[in-house]
């Protein structure tokens, strides 16, 4: 399954944190952005219980995580 994720982080943590979200297996593709939210990624994994792990445990426990949002792709 496929789904986007909208990251905000705190000023100054941003581009680490893309670095590391960058070296995720579960993730395509991620960009910074301006604007209201700070990283956009591209994840791919098998069901929504692995999406929900990759987000509570890799994403939200990066430092400077605020916020997310979790689109997921409908086929």
């Amino acid at each position: 399954m496929l789904a986007y994720v909208l990251m905000s982080f705190k000023p100054g943590t941003e581009r680490d944190a893309l670095d590391k979200i960058s070296s995720m297996e579960e993730v395509k593709e991620s960009h910074l952005m301006f604007g209201e939210w700070d990283i956009i990624a591209k994840i791919e994994v098998s069901d929504t219980k692995n999406l929900e792990r990759f987000i509570v445990d890799k994403i939200r426990n990066l430092s400077g995580t605020k916020l997310t949002s979790t689109m997921i792709v409908a086929k």
